[in-house]
This record gives structure tokens, C-alpha cells and sequence, in this order.
């Protein structure tokens, strides 16, 4: 049997020996796996779980509601692909937190759902700092040129936690730490109270090191993709 849940504690515990004075959430990232991975890992006791994909996460998780009731108010959900407005909709009541909101459209559009839905939902705003057109996401000079207005964006349903962010496509972790360096002088300078989600399997240790709040992982929990 998969040890899903000893490989999500023991990431858990050397970080909390490492930054005992945070808490980081470590995000158990299930896409692409099935029901069966998700299942176990759930039984395993984690309740942290990632997915990229709607439709996808939709079935799972609404397939381990059924299964065990008690998920539907100790599970957190994270939606961490890009958010759509033809697929808006379709994360409130299944995801706790969205990660993806690249435009200020795509977060108009987010509010107006929330406020119709009446069901609750966190937000980041996904920010590009390294400026690739194959990412979704908002500039450094963006984002620091709405620092007075950024916090206006939210309501009753929709809250903003924060900011998400990805190292560079060629995964070379210099410049990982380079764009993870400038996220957090992004927050810490102008949104001292917001989050960061930053790092994946490949670079969580440095996004940890920068003061990420959400760590996604996969890889290092539930094997390679396949």
C-alpha cells in the first residue's frame, strides 16, 4: 500500500522543525490520479488536496463526499489551474480556494458568481514574473499600481488570501529563487497581510525559505504523473 500519508507528514514535520513559528499548508496535488489515490490518501489523513482540472475534481471529490460525509466539511479543496470564465462556476460548493485568477476580468467575473452562488470561496491572484506568454497571470508593475485598489476586490463570498506564483518554465532553481524573491518583496512591501502560494515538488524547499504560506505538491507525495 501507498504510504501517501507518511510522505505528506514527514514533508509537513521537517518543514515545522525547520519554521516553527508558521504554519504552511501543504497541498496534497491529486491531478491526473484516480479516485482509488485520493481515496487512500484521505484515509491516510490528509485533507489538503489539489486539482487542476473541474470536471476532474468534480468526480473525485464528489464521489469521497458520498463516500465518507464528514470530507464535504474537513476537506479543502484548492483549484490551482487557471481560472476560465466559461468554468467559473463550476468551483463554488467543491473548491475552498481558487489559484489562479490571472486578469482582473477573470476576478470581476469570479465576484459576480460568488455573489449569485452565495456559496463561499478564497482567491489569489495569480502573478507572471517571468513574464512567459505560455503563463496565465499579472506583471510586477501591475500588481504594485493597485496596491490601494487590489483590496477592493472581494466580498461577502469572495476573499482574497493572496498571491500565487510559478518559478520559470526551464525549472533552473536560481531563477526560481530570483521570481519567489520578488513575489515575496511584492507582498512584504505592499500587502503585508496576504498569502503566497508558491513552490511545487521541485522547489518548495526554496519557496518555504521565501516565506510561502501554500506549498502544492505532487510528485513527492503520489509518484510521477502518468
Amino acid at each position: 500500500m501507498a504510504e501517501y500519508g507518511s510522505l505528506y507528514l514527514s514533508i509537513q514535520n521537517s518543514l515545522k522543525d525547520l519554521y516553527p513559528n508558521r504554519s504552511l499548508v501543504i497541498i496534497a496535488v491529486s491531478k491526473t490520479k484516480p479516485y482509488e489515490v485520493v481515496r487512500e490518501a484521505y484515509l491516510q489523513g490528509i485533507r489538503e488536496f489539489g486539482e487542476n482540472y473541474i470536471p476532474e475534481a468534480i468526480a473525485k471529490f464528489t464521489k469521497l463526499r458520498e463516500e465518507f460525509p464528514e470530507a464535504e466539511s474537513s476537506v479543502h479543496l484548492h483549484h490551482i489551474g487557471p481560472v476560465q470564465s466559461g468554468t467559473l462556476r463550476k468551483l463554488f460548493g467543491i473548491f475552498s480556494h481558487t489559484h489562479g485568477v490571472g486578469s482582473i476580468s477573470s476576478l470581476k467575473e469570479l465576484l459576480k458568481r460568488a455573489e449569485k452562488e452565495k456559496k463561499q470561496i478564497r482567491y489569489f491572484i495569480q502573478a507572471n514574473l517571468t513574464e512567459e506568454n505560455t503563463k496565465h497571470g499579472m506583471g510586477f508593475e501591475t500588481l504594485r499600481n493597485m496596491k490601494d485598489t487590489l483590496s477592493s476586490y472581494q466580498n461577502e463570498f469572495c476573499i482574497w488570501e493572496g498571491f500565487m506564483g510559478m518559478g520559470p518554465s526551464t525549472g533552473d532553481l536560481a531563477e526560481t529563487k530570483e521570481v519567489f524573491s520578488l513575489l515575496a518583496e511584492l507582498r512584504d512591501t505592499y500587502f503585508p497581510d496576504k498569502k503566497l502560494s508558491m513552490g511545487m515538488s521541485g522547489d518548495f524547499e526554496i519557496a518555504a525559505s521565501l516565506g510561502s504560506d501554500y506549498l502544492r505538491i505532487g510528485s513527492k507525495i503520489f509518484g510521477e504523473r502518468e
